[in-house]
């Protein structure tokens, strides 16, 4: 029997403010342990929580950029459970009555129209954060660093729509390229500061029933996002092509094994004991305010991908990439402002500058060659001052010294070799040594031209002008010019 998985995502995303989403501590990342904490966000006994404006004014404007209704009124709720990072013995959160419902994230992809709901954002604080390794006595012993408790997050759930593994993870990613283009989070999986718990069953093709759900939890990646739903869904079918039942359970992904594990019994929302935080009032948000902050919105990470693909003529490809930070797309503005050749621009953006920045743990915030100088390189280029193979000799000479092209190119000497007696010479004695290719040229098999073509530029040390060496390799093997 063929199977049909429904997948809905919840994604807690960090909002980027400085202090609590309850009290005055810093939401640092990477502080000591126990650092950032009070009173308040540990929980103590009288100790009464304030509302951040600013969480507030961020959440807000998530849920506008998901095209969400925002409620005027929604309530803070208490929900229940005892986890030892979780040091009130509950969490405050925001249940029956969220602050913004019914949005929308949709996209194109291979000719498909992708639409999925937003059922709900929500504000809630973070948990603290358990550490199980890293001690002498971690075989005995949990460590507890509350500095994460009280961070505020937005919750953002999805309705049941997505029906495979590889449209979770492209609505993940397309959801973080919004929040970071926003400035509501910063992207950054790998310190938590935006996780997924994914929701998931299969039921017959065809069938409308849905099946009975697992809920795999805190995926810090998109391809692990696809792996463990991949996992499960085939799971899933099996069991239940064996006979067998589905349990409703929270799984984890053990990533080294690649397969998910059980964790415990899945929750129901009634045993979390919901009930209204008495200690705040409810929150009134002025329909002015959220007015002023939809005026403020960016330009979205799919309009300005149109549009780069519009006004640049770049490829699908390169403009989903340059919009995966707005940081990424405003420094290729600038170098194609700079240059007037988009594509190369992207070109040098995704390969060698991506390179350098990936090797020495960089943002292109931090990118030691500014858009106008590497603009500088591309024009010499392009004007045959140097060959592409020293454009990227130069380029790393620009990347240690933080001198612009010119200066490099004067300096180290390099200029592309255009004189025709000097590539002819190099040429003959490239011919000569190789009769092989010669005979097979000359016999009709023409894809030989570019074997002679990277032979002279290897021979030249890459500094030959490919346009001369192509005008002289044609003229010395007989072509009409």
């Amino acid at each position: 029997m063929t199977y049909e998985p429904v997948i809905g995502l919840e994604i807690h995303a960090q909002l980027r403010t400085r202090t609590k989403i309850f009290c005055g501590c810093r939401t640092d990342f990477g502080a000591p342990p126990n650092t950032h904490v009070c009173p308040v966000c540990l929980g103590f006994p009288g100790a009464l929580p304030v509302l951040n404006r600013q969480a507030v004014a961020l959440a807000v404007r998530a849920a506008l950029a998901l095209s969400c209704e925002v409620s005027p009124v929604s309530v803070f709720a208490r929900k229940n459970y005892f986890y030892p990072d979780l040091p009130k013995g509950y969490q405050i959160s925001q249940y029956e009555q969220p602050l913004a419902v019914r949005g929308r994230l949709a996209w194109s992809a291979a000719g498909r129209e992708i639409a999925v709901g937003i059922a709900r954002v929500h504000l809630e604080e973070d948990a603290g954060k358990s550490l199980h390794e890293g001690f002498p006595d971690s075989d005995r012993c949990t460590y507890l660093d509350y500095n994460r408790a009280g961070v505020p997050l937005i919750e953002i759930v999805t309705d049941p729509d997505l029906r495979s593994a590889p449209d979770a993870a492209e609505f993940f990613s397309r959801l973080r390229a919004v929040l970071v283009a926003i400035g509501v989070n910063d992207g950054n999986l790998e310190e938590g500061s935006l996780r997924c718990d994914a929701n998931v069953s299969v039921r017959p093709a065809g069938a409308t029933a849905l099946g009975v759900k697992t809920e795999v939890k805190n995926l810090n990646s998109f391809r692990f996002l696809q792996k463990a739903l991949e996992y499960e869904v085939a799971r899933q079918a099996a069991r239940l092509e064996a006979g067998d039942l589905v349990r409703q359970e929270t799984r984890l992904w053990d990533a080294s094994a690649g397969r998910t594990v059980a964790m415990r019994t899945k929750e129901e929302a009634h045993d979390y004991r919901y009930f209204p935080e008495p200690d705040l009032p409810p929150l009134v948000v002025d329909p002015a305010w959220v007015d002023a902050i939809r005026a403020g919105l960016p330009e979205l990470p799919d309009a300005r991908r149109a549009r780069l693909v519009a006004q640049y003529g770049l490829p699908d490809y390169d403009a989903a990439w340059l919009t995966e930070s707005p940081a990424l797309a405003d420094y290729f503005e600038r170098l194609a402002a700079a240059c007037g050749q988009p594509k190369a621009a992207s070109n040098w953006m995704m390969g060698e500058l991506a390179r350098v920045l990936k090797e020495r743990g960089l943002t292109i915030e931090q990118a030691p060659v500014t858009p106008e100088a590497l603009a500088g390189l591309i024009a010499a280029t392009s004007a045959g001052t140097i060959t592409g193979m020293q454009a990227r000799q130069v380029f790393e000479r620009m990347v240690e010294t933080g001198e612009s092209a010119e200066a490099v190119i004067a300096r180290e000497g390099f200029a592309a070799l255009d004189d025709e007696t000097e590539v002819a010479a190099i040429v003959r004695r490239v011919i000569e040594a190789n009769p092989g290719p010669l005979a097979q040229y000359r016999g009709g098999k023409r894809s030989t031209f570019g074997f002679f073509v990277g032979q002279v530029m290897r021979a030249a040390g890459g500094r030959a002008n490919p346009r001369v060496v192509a005008e002289v390799l044609r003229r010395e093997l007989g072509e009409p010019q």
